[in-house]
């Protein structure tokens, strides 16, 4: 019998139609990028030897709640709850270049931050990232030792922050490396082209990525017997150009 993995996916409310098709990353992943593209930076993920970070993005606004049973990020504050794990920043300078067919000066933010290593197994840091797509946020990511952990992310698909979408994820960061959690929506392919399937929003799903592979998938299970749960689907990794010839053959 095949065994499905779960993980817990809470809606606060119901989310608004989003007719997006195939497989597509919410609108807030762009409004991060635009946020990016302005160099509207206060740090950036720096990888240091023998640490993990973990990052999140794909919406709006995204931010680590919590780490096994430490709190990380205030759901009320959006900001680190313990000033000590937030790094230490020297001389933030801000950079304005102003153009004479603009009113408005392109901004950069730019931060010395103390990268010092984690001193034990047990310690976390978080880094300033980038600008959130929501104005006065910032997107943080974390740093700890490669082992086990249960990771919270708070998910914000709109720009909203009382609409929330909270996920849950169990997994061996063995690796030292970079991964980052990427929400988007998925079309589905059942869609039956009547009024109440339009209307419907898609389902969600998020990926976690080791580097630039995914790792593992997780999408929203719309079925009657797993509503409102994230449901683990295997990741069909598609064959060499080669490997396709000889399978024709």
């Amino acid at each position: 019998m095949n065994k499905k993995r779960y993980v817990l996916w809470t809606s606060t409310v119901v989310a608004a139609s989003l007719l997006l098709s195939g497989c597509q990353l919410l609108t807030g992943y762009q409004k991060i990028d635009e946020a990016e593209n302005a160099k509207a930076w206060a740090g950036k993920i720096k990888p240091i030897d023998g640490e993990v970070n973990i990052a999140c993005i794909g919406t709006y606004h995204c931010e680590i709640a919590r780490i096994d049973k430490t709190r990380v990020i205030g759901a009320d504050t959006h900001e680190p709850i313990n000033p000590t794990m937030l790094v230490a920043m020297q001389d933030m300078i801000a950079k304005g270049k102003s153009h004479t067919n603009n009113k408005h000066a392109q901004t950069s933010m730019h931060a010395n931050i103390d990268m010092t290593p984690l001193a034990h197994k047990n310690e976390i840091k978080i880094v300033p990232l980038s600008a959130s797509g929501m104005p006065g946020l910032t997107n943080y990511y974390a740093r700890v030792k490669p082992a086990k952990r249960e990771v919270q992310v708070n998910f914000y698909p709109e720009n909203n922050l009382g609409y929330v979408e909270r996920f849950t994820l169990i997994h061996d960061f063995i690796d030292a490396d970079t991964y980052q959690l990427r929400a988007y929506q998925k079309k589905s392919n059942d869609n039956s082209g009547s009024l109440l399937d339009t209307a419907s929003p898609q389902p969600l799903c998020v990926d976690l990525y080791q580097g630039n592979t995914v790792q593992r998938r997780f999408c929203k299970e719309l079925s009657a017997e797993h509503q409102g749960e994230f449901v683990e689907t295997r990741i069909v990794k598609a064959l060499p150009a080669s490997s396709k010839v000889k399978a024709k053959a």
